[in-house]
């Protein structure tokens, strides 16, 4: 595919990834600066599963999962403009994302102390599973979990669906190593293994802490046809579908979703994604300014 063709997807998906269709973002361009070499190595499994195209799809996985809680998805729909501008969220989250995974240490801290900042105002009232109405923060230790749950299971789990399992090991080294991120976020006990991210998935589908509902199907519905740029509309249509059918059988039960009727085009889910997925990295890169600029870091401190 010449450069020709690529360049108006490259400036659309740059637009819609960091907020400006030409140049480097600024606070990825900083993830060069600082003195070390942050929590994970080149060579972690952290790197491996945030690294390439697959976060794309792990983000919006993970913004469903995240929905499955009332009160997280409360503390969305109250608190934030997502539809006047329904990407800032994913923007703020991937920045998130990659400044703890490719920053130092001191950015990464920073990165979650932002977060915190922000989850101050955002209090409220919810409706549970039981119809019991509960108060709720942002930085209310059990939704923070669920929050981080969600994103270890999704990135994880869409890494896997697209690209095959990780090496023996290689997934509760993720979550060991991914456990970082929850403790910056306050996180108290985040899970270690394999094992223990299922169990606590588990544990959460009590009946009252995940539960459909009709502002969950407001919330799939509008992530499921996010008005974007009409050239990247099939694709995200597309890529969406292999989220819900990357999921767990019972998440999509609760979202409300059947895998069958958002298959599109001539090639199954996945596939139809690992293609889509081949033409973004084409357009974008095979790999980031964030994973580059944590590159140049590690080089200038003469550890790479």
């Amino acid at each position: 595919m010449s450069n020709g063709l690529l360049a108006p997807l490259r400036r659309r998906l740059s637009l819609t990834f960091a907020g400006q269709s030409e140049g480097i973002p600024e606070w990825e361009l900083a993830l060069e600066k600082g003195d070390d070499a942050g929590y994970f190595a080149p060579d972690s499994v952290t790197w491996r599963v945030h690294g390439g195209m697959t976060p794309i799809v792990g983000g919006i996985r993970a913004l469903l999962t995240q929905a499955l809680n009332p009160g997280v998805l409360a503390g969305v729909l109250d608190h934030s403009y997502y539809r006047e501008d329904p990407l800032a969220r994913l923007a703020r989250t991937i920045r998130w994302v990659f400044t703890v995974t490719y920053g130092d240490t001191v950015a990464a801290g920073r990165a979650c102390e932002h977060v915190h900042r922000r989850h101050e105002s955002v209090v409220g009232e919810y409706t549970d599973g039981h119809g019991d109405l509960r108060a709720y923060s942002a930085n209310d230790p059990e939704l923070l979990a669920w929050v981080h749950l969600a994103f270890a299971d999704a990135f994880l789990g869409s890494y896997e669906y697209l690209r095959g399992p990780l090496p023996p090991g290689g997934a509760d080294q993720y979550v060991r190593e991914w456990a970082t991120a929850g403790e910056l976020m306050g996180v108290a006990e985040p899970p270690r293994s394999l094992a223990e991210l299922r169990e606590q998935l588990a544990a959460y589908d009590d009946g009252a802490r995940l539960a459909h509902s009709p502002r969950l199907e407001e919330a799939v519905g509008f992530l499921r046809r996010l008005p974007l740029d009409p050239l990247l509309v099939p694709g995200y249509r597309t890529l969406f579908a292999a989220a819900v059918d990357s999921m767990s059988n019972r998440h999509v039960e609760l979202l409300g979703l059947d895998r069958q009727s958002l298959r599109r085009g001539l090639l199954p889910a996945r596939q139809g994604a690992q293609v889509t997925l081949a033409v973004v990295g084409l357009a974008l890169g095979s790999h980031g300014p964030s994973e580059a600029a944590a590159r140049r870091r590690l080089a200038r401190l003469g550890l790479d």
